[in-house]
């Protein structure tokens, strides 16, 4: 979500302060991967990894870059976040 953000604020990298947060946050974000892929399997982490980083993307979006989201959308949302949930309660881990 940092990256993410940072990048859009950087402007298409025309913004050295934002293009190197977002570098920065793409190496912390990957390095929390590689964490959770030593305590489990990649066909959860990485799912589970990227659900949330779409879930608060979009939740970053709406708050402070006044983003719209069409109401049908917000099922598809919640549907993901059921998702998220389901996949790591069923797991064990």
């Amino acid at each position: 979500m940092v990256w993410a953000t940072m990048m859009k604020l950087s402007q298409g990298f025309s913004v050295l302060s934002y293009s190197v947060a977002t570098i920065i946050g793409m190496i912390f974000s990957f390095g929390f991967l590689a964490m959770a892929l030593k305590n489990m399997p990649m066909s959860l982490a990485y799912p589970i990894w990227t659900g949330i980083g779409a879930v608060g993307s979009i939740i970053i979006g709406i708050i402070f870059f006044k983003d719209q989201i069409p109401g049908v959308t917000w099922i598809f949302i919640i549907m993901l976040i059921i998702g998220i949930i389901g996949i790591k309660m069923t797991t064990g881990h």
